[in-house]
């Protein structure tokens, strides 16, 4: 396929530009940071400029592609949350997903799907009970900032495009993400649950992450908001307690949710709370998770 990706520098981006040149795909990445285009060192890979705002000369791209996979957006855990920030998050979000959108709409040959991120935060803190794509979403900053942009993203359903809004877990990967600030304190025996412990903790592997936006690519039946967690469902305790298993290290020392509060704010949300977050439609398209058990995961992970 010939795929435009937008966001390929994060740490979800760069294993997902792996996994679809191993598959033979040609990519076009859109940066902000190459102002001219520029061809990888690696075949069937090309840089080319965006602002992430505007309709440029890169939309040219997206007319003839197959598809566009959007990842943009400024870094949700990145800075506390200011007001400023928060501005920043959703902006980023809204902007770039906008111009992709526009340039979808102006495009002569239409690609045939967009797949757009988003998050678990869409649904907020959800105490009890099983919450699949279906699940409402929360009024929090999390939750309204994820529905306006899948909003935003579904607009290219008026060009005739599939739209696959990705709703993700925490993706397990030691270099980037959640993982990496947790596995410090756990090595220095220090490790424990954060809050209460009692919070789900929606969790997937990064090669099931990636998995699943290359299942989704050709999969026609995904279609909407797909949740991307994996099949077993943890608390926050039960997370903490596998880890340290893992790496051999007790989960001991829990972080009081006023700490929390203190050092992260507003922010702190996103670790007090969560969901039980089963991915029904992708199990339902027959998406098969390569690590659906969360102690094969960690070890995988933390080798």
């Amino acid at each position: 396929m010939n795929i435009v990706l937008a966001g390929a520098t994060g740490f979800i981006g760069q294993k997902l530009v792996l996994k679809l040149q191993q598959e033979g795909h040609s990519l076009t990445l859109l940066s902000r940071h190459h102002p001219v285009p520029r061809e990888s060192d690696r075949p069937g890979i090309v840089f080319f400029h965006w602002d992430a705002k505007t309709v440029g000369d890169w939309a040219k791209h997206i007319d003839g592609s197959d598809a566009v996979i959007n990842l943009a957006g400024e870094p949700i855990a990145a800075k506390r949350w200011t007001g400023a920030q928060k501005e920043r998050i959703l902006a980023s979000r809204l902007d770039a997903t906008g111009a992709i959108v526009d340039a979808i709409a102006k495009a002569t040959k239409k690609p045939e799907v967009l797949i757009n991120a988003s998050a678990v935060g869409y649904y907020g803190d959800v105490k009890e009970g099983d919450v699949t794509e279906s699940h409402s979403a929360a009024t929090d900053f999390l939750g309204t900032t994820c529905a306006r942009w899948e909003e935003a993203a579904r607009k290219a359903e008026q060009s005739g495009v599939r739209v696959v809004m990705i709703r993700t877990g925490i993706v397990l990967e030691k270099t980037g993400g959640a993982l990496k600030k947790l596995l410090l304190p756990f090595r220095l025996f220090a490790g424990g649950p954060l809050g209460s412990g009692n919070q789900w903790f929606p969790w997937v592997h990064i090669e099931d992450e990636v998995g699943a936006i290359v299942f989704a690519l050709s999969n026609k039946s995904l279609t909407g908001p797909v949740n991307l967690a994996a099949p077993q469902s943890v608390t926050m305790r039960e997370f903490c307690r596998t880890l340290g298993k893992t790496m051999g290290r007790p989960s001991w020392a829990p972080v009081p949710a006023f700490v929390l509060q203190i050092a992260l704010g507003e922010m702190s949300t996103m670790l007090l709370g969560g969901q039980k977050v089963i991915p029904k439609k992708l199990q339902e398209a027959g998406y098969r998770f390569r690590f659906p058990q969360l102690e094969m995961a960690l070890r995988d992970v933390v080798k």
